[in-house]
């Protein structure tokens, strides 16, 4: 349950970070206004929350991990909203960023030494 907490978690920290990006990116570089980048802010502050709901107590190995997920996460939301077609490169890689998520966050860890 806690690996499933973290993921769920991860997604939610996603969501948060990049669609605050994607408003802020919309309200300034499309002009659609201060509302827009306003409501980014609110949503980039909700990611910084969010990661401390994380069941694991380091910063620095939940942000590390957090940045795989932002890697794929962001080729996600850009094929979903923008429509942007990934090449099998950036699939390649958005695999490889998962791979050292599981690697960071869920590999066992035997007692510190």
């Amino acid at each position: 349950m806690t690996v499933l907490r973290s993921l769920v978690l991860f997604a939610l920290a996603a969501l948060a970070e990049i669609g605050g990006a994607w408003l802020v990116w919309q309200g300034w570089r499309e002009q659609r206004g201060l509302w827009w980048i306003a409501a980014g802010v609110v949503a980039l502050g909700c990611y910084g929350f969010v990661a401390t709901f994380q069941p694991d107590a380091n910063f620095g190995r939940i942000l590390a991990a957090y940045g795989g997920v932002f890697v794929a996460g962001s080729l996600g939301w850009a094929m979903v909203v923008d429509g942007f077609r990934p090449d099998r490169w950036d699939l390649v890689g958005a695999a490889l960023c998962l791979l050292g998520v599981a690697v960071i966050m869920y590999a066992p860890r035997g007692a510190p030494a």
